[in-house]
């Protein structure tokens, strides 16, 4: 399962808290956890200072109460208790799957599980109510997508066209076919241009 989701378990980097300049790193991979810094500073004496950095492993990060302690005060305390979670193995790996294979699974959920899958997290929310989860879960629930129903979802979108009755979506079908018969009819069939 590691290897689809690569050697990197997570990766972030910000500007230490005001009033240091300094940017620190910080890289957890499947075997060590890589602090960087680079000093910024307008100061003479530490122009020539050279970035630094440590790699420790697992075990020795989470014994290691100094770099955790920094961890903590550039980027709080959730990134460094989720950094302490993939030392100790516990590594979330299916909000790490690629979105087109996350979609292929919701796909095959029922409604309300995707109602309580969107509840976990703010990237689930957001593939729960994507245009390209709606059009999968219309294609996948209907027996044929016809070019009609393709034209109204572009307009509507598929989320709307899933939760329409097969009766009014009929209707919104022949409405914009009848609709665009007209508007192309023009100066030629000047009878036509009154219907609505």
């Amino acid at each position: 399962m590691s290897a689809l989701l690569g050697e990197s378990l997570l990766e972030v980097s910000a500007q230490g808290p005001a009033p240091m300049k300094d940017f620190f790193s910080l890289q957890v991979t499947e075997t060590e956890v890589i602090w960087r810094w680079w000093k910024i500073s307008l100061r003479t004496n530490s122009r020539n200072t050279k970035p630094g950095e440590v790699r420790e492993s697992h075990s020795d990060y989470l014994e290691d109460g100094r770099l955790q302690s920094q961890v903590e005060m550039v980027f709080g305390p959730h990134v460094l208790q989720y950094s302490r979670d993939l030392c100790q193995g516990q590594c979330d790996y299916l909000q790490r799957l690629p979105d087109s294979l996350l979609l292929n699974i919701m796909v095959h959920l029922e409604l309300e599980d995707v109602a309580r899958f969107a509840l976990t997290c703010r990237k689930f929310k957001e593939l729960c109510s994507s245009e390209e989860f709606w059009e999968q879960t219309v294609r996948m629930h209907c027996d044929t997508v016809t070019a009609g129903m393709e034209d109204l979802a572009k307009e509507v979108g598929w989320r709307t066209v899933f939760f329409t009755s097969k009766l009014q979506l009929q209707k919104q079908i022949s409405r914009r076919k009848l609709k665009s018969k007209t508007t192309k009819a023009g100066p030629d069939f000047p009878g036509l241009n009154g219907l609505k």
